[in-house]
């Protein structure tokens, strides 16, 4: 069963009358329903594409927030081969809303690593709703420090609202896990390609994508808060985040734009989530790609390419 979005209600109806048409002509062969069936499909299709051609940020928001859109087991499990998961930061605990380890992406050995949401309820309480704690961002530390020491191109695929606010994680130093993950992200002398296959929320989010190139999703979002956050803050409204989506910049087009992300990745007509398939496979082949690039490049001047890019972001503002 499909799950529609509010702003999708005209291709929900129109994809119903399929579905009733189609199970028509199941029960009785004899009525010839494929004139009709094709003619709904297609007004479907263009009814999809121009709702999509035209998303609001706030629109945006929702579909990547969409409960159906793959996750960072769906991408392990498309693009990856030998996986093999490493846990616990070695100081405090294990933290499953980070995730990661080596493995062999098309041929070449990686360390790929991402936030994970999970899909249902009993996942979603085990990933935290893919809110890091400190330990998460430790463990990240390790597994990257890892990944120099045995050259090996690092993945992040980021999808979190944000690192998770609780006591417990703010008396553990919170901010300082972040701050040395990020700076740790800065140093790393192999090559950092992110991709923001979801949201992207504040330092949670840039703990793991200080990266060489960093890409986004087409509707994907990549924030320094919620909207919603956002909107308690400035205006004491959580209710205003239509507002605050509006106005604070946060999807993939802006962000190009201002210079933030290098690549947008072009997702199915409807969202990731009506063909996840080939929004994955999309997704490795821009991968690849960049890869592919840092081949002829020496550790310093993959380090010092990273620097540069971020030292550049604002400067023609």
């Amino acid at each position: 069963m499909r799950t529609y979005l509010d702003f999708e209600k005209p291709v929900a109806e129109l994809e119903r009358k399929v579905s009733e048409l189609r199970a028509l002509a199941d029960e009785d062969e004899s009525v010839s329903v494929s004139d009709e069936i094709d003619a709904l499909e297609e007004k479907a299709r263009k009814a999809l594409e121009t709702t999509y051609a035209k998303l609001t940020p706030w629109q945006k928001t929702r579909v990547a927030r969409h409960e159906d859109r793959p996750h960072f087991t769906n991408y392990i499990q498309e693009l990856f081969e030998d996986f093999t998961p490493l846990a616990g930061d070695r100081y405090f605990a294990e933290d499953c809303a980070i995730l990661g380890g080596p493995a062999r992406f098309r041929g070449r050995a990686v360390l790929v690593m991402g936030h994970e949401k999970g899909s249902d309820t009993k996942s979603r309480v085990s990933h935290n709703f893919g809110m890091a704690r400190p330990e998460g961002y430790r463990k990240a530390v390790r597994l990257m420090e890892l990944a120099e020491k045995f050259s090996l191109p690092v993945i992040t695929l980021v999808d979190t609202a944000g690192a998770y606010p609780g006591i417990g994680a703010e008396e553990r130093g919170q901010s300082e896990a972040i701050a040395r993950s990020t700076d740790c992200c800065l140093g790393l002398k192999v090559p950092v390609i992110t991709v923001v296959i979801g949201e992207g929320g504040s330092g949670g989010a840039v703990a793991i994508a200080t990266a060489n190139k960093v890409m986004m999703l087409e509707h994907s979002i990549y924030t320094v808060a919620s909207p919603e956050a956002a909107a308690s803050i400035l205006w004491r409204d959580s209710d205003r985040a239509i507002d605050a989506a509006t106005n604070m910049k946060i999807t993939a087009q802006d962000l190009y734009g201002l210079g933030v992300i290098d690549r947008i990745i072009i997702e199915p007509i409807g969202g990731a989530h009506r063909d996840p398939e080939r929004a994955m496979q999309d997704t490795g082949d821009e991968i690849e790609s960049i890869l592919d690039d840092f081949e002829k490049m020496s550790p310093d001047e993959i380090r010092d390419q990273r620097h540069e890019k971020f030292m550049a972001i604002g400067r023609t503002l």
